[in-house]
């Protein structure tokens, strides 16, 4: 017999959220690309600056697999290892090296990190990474694009500034606050919310 009172049943806050991020920014071209979650070093962290000595590289912050591990559709070279990927920056690497520029995508997905779990970390969390590459794209273009973003998503009153930070593979490199004080549990205070910049082009 049919269960009784059954009802349709929703789709995950984050799924809600990734799916309205990518469509906004697809009004402006755009396009989705994804990668494995299983990585290797070069493109985890070789390909975008990040030497052998960086902290994200220990053990200690990062889930390595056993070295006899092995995956069908992800190479490695000589005795590079594997791992759960530290960002969806791999996916950038990836799409550099099989498209031509220009180039605007997205690259959405599950990252892992050996965070112990608060208010603000998680060992398994979500990002979505834009990367734009084309000819007079510059800082501006940038704080536009995340203005009309932050704008769509949480309404026309939220503001977004840029404060100087370092990352490998961005030149210049810049963390990002919003604030939407018409949203009453954000109210007046700036919140941290991602981190961005031009690309090296070293990673180019």
């Amino acid at each position: 017999l049919p269960a009784p009172d059954v009802t349709a049943g929703l789709r995950h806050p984050l799924t809600r959220v990734r799916d309205e991020i990518c469509r906004i920014l697809g009004t402006l071209g755009f396009t989705v690309r994804e990668g494995p979650a299983v990585e290797t070093e070069y493109y985890c962290f070789d390909a975008l600056c990040t030497p052998a000595d960086h902290p994200a590289r220990d053990a200690q912050d990062t889930y390595y697999l056993p070295p006899e591990t092995r995956f069908g559709n992800v190479s490695r070279k000589g005795d590079e290892r594997y791992l759960l990927r530290t960002h969806t920056s791999s996916v950038q690497i990836r799409t550099l090296l099989a498209e031509k520029p220009p180039l605007r995508i997205l690259s959405p997905g599950r990252c892992f990190r050996r965070d112990n779990a608060d208010a603000t970390h998680s060992a398994n969390f979500h990002q979505i990474e834009g990367l734009v590459v084309d000819r007079g794209i510059t800082v501006c273009d940038l704080k536009a694009t995340l203005d009309y973003l932050f704008q769509s998503l949480l309404g026309p009153g939220t503001k977004t500034r840029f404060r100087p930070h370092y990352f490998g593979y961005t030149e210049p490199s810049f963390e990002v606050d919003f604030a939407a004080t018409h949203l009453s549990k954000v109210g007046k205070e700036w919140i941290e919310i991602m981190g961005c910049g031009m690309v090296d082009p070293l990673v180019l």
